[in-house]
């Protein structure tokens, strides 16, 4: 066997709670004709090997713009102001991303971190075969491999997401949007990046496509043992499969911990309304509830908590200073862990609150807020 072959293993149970991807106080700008328009502001985060972070709000909230950021893909308008971005190696070795040479970022991208777009029919190169985007991608990062090799890495590769070797002469627009998809993805795992980020991979797929296109993400990572951040605006979707959930709003962080505590108890009022805005399709029924309102334009961000104009629960505090992220209290009256969550609400702050909402606190003010908005 070449030293060029690429094999994927999967990550040992031990270095799973080991961090591969940091994220510390990442701002991010766009230039505008009259001032800057924060996009991203002060976002925070850790990915663990093997770990599937989840990043959910609604269009315009920061999340495509923080995975450009990760794989340095900003457009030339936009600048990161602030913040690291630090990979680490199997190795121990620590990478700062932003430091990175264009060479080095050549080598960086692809071999450690790949990117999986929102649509594959953009994504893919519509004159050249599957094979032959494949082999591209393989050929610029190991020009040793021999001809054979690649050819057999990339029939392996769409065998391991569920393609049949006999599409590998196939141009994208011959695909479905399942399988166009499916090919993205063998496409980013073809050199064996330790982190794949997806931003809204499964958007414009039928709900039996989205399911097996997220079966078939969790099957590879258990199986080769890389990290994904999976970005999405169905913050539903992401609670059935992430290990943990970042929910963005207004280019900041509101609320982040594990997806099971985040399911059974959202402190964010915004996390609340998303987690709710659908009926779930088992279990008790309940009626949906919306969100009053928009999300703000990033040019007039409104002061204090930016959610306030749209939330139910909001209180002279909101309306005047940012709530800083901090580790959210118990979800259960005389426990003593919080499940590592954190939120930036003054509702949790002793300071302005005297005592946290419940679930049914946070229910009856949505419910009250459409009652009035009805009548109007």
């Amino acid at each position: 066997m070449s030293a060029e072959r690429v094999e994927m293993t999967p990550t040992p149970a031990a270095q799973r709670e080991a961090p591969v991807l940091e994220v510390k106080h990442l701002s991010i700008e766009y230039a505008g004709e009259d001032a800057a328009v924060r996009a991203v502001t002060d976002v925070s985060f850790t990915l663990h090997r093997g770990e599937i972070v989840g990043l959910a709000g609604e269009s315009g909230c920061g999340k495509s713009t923080l995975a450009y950021a990760l794989t340095r893909l900003l457009s030339p308008m936009a600048a990161i102001t602030q913040g690291e971005i630090l990979f680490h190696r199997p190795d121990g070795e620590v990478m700062d991303v932003l430091a990175l040479s264009p060479e080095e970022l050549r080598a960086f991208r692809w071999n450690e971190l790949a990117i999986v777009f929102q649509s594959a029919m953009n994504s893919l190169n519509p004159v050249m075969t599957l094979a032959a985007q494949i082999d591209d991608a393989v050929r610029a990062h190991r020009p040793h491999m021999p001809r054979a090799e690649r050819q057999e890495r990339a029939i392996s590769l769409l065998r391991q997401v569920g393609i049949a070797a006999d599409r590998l002469q196939s141009y994208p627009h011959e695909l479905s949007g399942g399988m166009r998809q499916r090919a993205s993805i063998a496409i980013a795992l073809a050199l064996e990046p330790a982190v794949i980020i997806m931003d809204e991979p499964t958007t414009a797929l039928d709900v039996v496509v989205q399911r097996e296109i997220l079966t078939e993400i969790l099957r590879l990572r258990d199986a080769f043992g890389f990290s994904v951040i999976f970005i999405t605006h169905d913050l539903s979707l992401l609670l059935e499969f992430a290990d943990s959930i970042a929910i963005m709003y207004a280019g900041r962080i509101v609320e982040r911990g594990a997806s099971r505590a985040l399911y059974a108890h959202p402190r964010h009022p915004y996390s609340y309304g998303l987690i709710h805005a659908f009926p779930p399709l088992r279990g008790p029924r309940r009626r949906a509830i919306g969100i009053p309102g928009s999300p703000p334009d990033l040019r007039a961000t409104p002061p204090g908590c930016a959610f306030h104009p749209r939330c139910p629960l909001a209180f002279d505090a909101c309306r005047a200073v940012i709530p800083p992220l901090r580790p959210a209290p118990p979800a259960a009256s005389g426990a003593t862990d919080n499940d590592g969550v954190t939120v930036a609400c003054h509702l949790y702050d002793p300071t302005y609150s005297r005592a946290q909402p419940t679930l049914e606190t946070i229910a009856s003010a949505y419910a009250a807020a459409a009652e009035r908005s009805a009548a109007r």
